[in-house]
């Protein structure tokens, strides 16, 4: 069995990964929001995420625990909105 000093090593083993991929990404964010290459983000994506997670969390409140479901809902209704608040600027393909 795992000891608790074993989970704790573990757990900032974790947290350092994450926090070192987070200053990454925001190196690179910066870098591209310098050189000017920052572009516009496609809201249709947004709109087709908020339709998977929608369903997704009303199965997971029916199924696997209702807390989780209902932050899955929320983020798939964010996700809708922010989709059809800013459909003028979807890419047509």
């Amino acid at each position: 069995m795992i000891e608790l000093s074993e989970w704790i090593l573990i757990s900032i083993l974790i947290v350092s990964a994450m926090v070192i991929i987070g200053l990454i990404l925001t190196l690179v964010l910066l870098k591209k929001k310098k050189e000017g290459k920052m572009g516009e983000p496609n809201y249709q994506v947004f709109f087709i995420l908020g339709i998977l997670w929608m369903p997704i969390g009303i199965i997971f409140m029916m199924t696997i625990n209702l807390v989780l479901g209902i932050a899955f809902l929320g983020l798939g209704v964010s996700y809708l909105g922010i989709g059809l608040a800013n459909r003028d600027k979807w890419k047509i393909q």
